[in-house]
């Protein structure tokens, strides 16, 4: 896993640069560093709106006596979103909008509630029960 993971980020990072320079030889250097400073200016408000709403969500769950299942995978997905926005990159601040707009963000939830799911059925992670 701690290999795919590096190359992940190697090969991210390269085409990452790659399109810095492409972008910067085609437009101009400075759109491109505006680019980068709006994109994570956008990214943060949008991260925290997403967030504040999320976590008022969670707690009308909670208030009602229901586990805030989805809040929970929404937060998760709002993290992940706003840690990958906050590299410098074109190509990850993509992937970091489509874990932030909920409508993009869905496909990613059901993926990781399938995968805690088999995880759980598997006997990986222990669920407490009370």
């Amino acid at each position: 896993m701690f290999r795919i993971l590096f190359v992940l980020i190697v090969v991210v990072s390269a085409i990452e640069i790659a399109l810095f320079v492409w972008l910067g030889n085609l437009l101009n250097v400075w759109f491109v560093l505006f680019g980068i400073i709006l994109t994570g200016l956008l990214g943060a408000w949008l991260a925290k709106y997403q967030g504040t709403e999320t976590l008022m969500r969670a707690r009308r769950e909670m208030t009602y006596g229901r586990a805030p299942t989805e809040e929970i995978f929404d937060g998760i997905a709002i993290l992940v979103g706003a840690v990958v926005l906050f590299t410098p990159g074109f190509l990850t601040d993509l992937f970091g909008f489509i874990l932030l707009i909920p409508a993009t963000r869905s496909p990613f939830k059901r993926w990781g509630q399938a995968l805690v799911y088999a995880m759980i059925k598997k006997g990986t992670v222990k669920v407490i029960r009370r």
